[in-house]
């Protein structure tokens, strides 16, 4: 196999399940949002929260922020603007170390 299919076929596998994730999130806010209208206390909406925390710093990490953010969307929380932190320096999504 050369080096090229085999790195493309490693983003691939890496990107997926993050793909996966968003594209539900997608369906959610297309089909299911629109029935329910604004009702979230949080800006950015609990799903756009959890579709850039899921780009920003990946699968796991980023379902565990949206989780926790769903949680803190309660009725005795406050709501405001609650944006997705940045990724940590640590956190090079996709270079390479050799």
């Amino acid at each position: 196999m050369s080096s090229t299919v085999l790195s493309r076929s490693r983003e691939l596998i890496r990107t997926l399940p993050t793909a996966v994730l968003v594209g539900a999130i997608r369906v959610y806010q297309a089909v299911v949002s629109p029935w329910t209208g604004p009702t979230c206390k949080y800006y950015p909406s609990c799903s756009q929260y959890a579709v850039v925390a899921l780009r920003r710093h990946g699968p796991l990490r980023g379902t565990g922020m949206a989780l926790w953010r769903i949680l803190r969307c309660n009725p005795w929380s406050l709501g405001g603007v609650d944006d997705v932190p940045p990724a940590r320096e640590h956190e090079h999504r996709g270079a390479h170390t050799h």
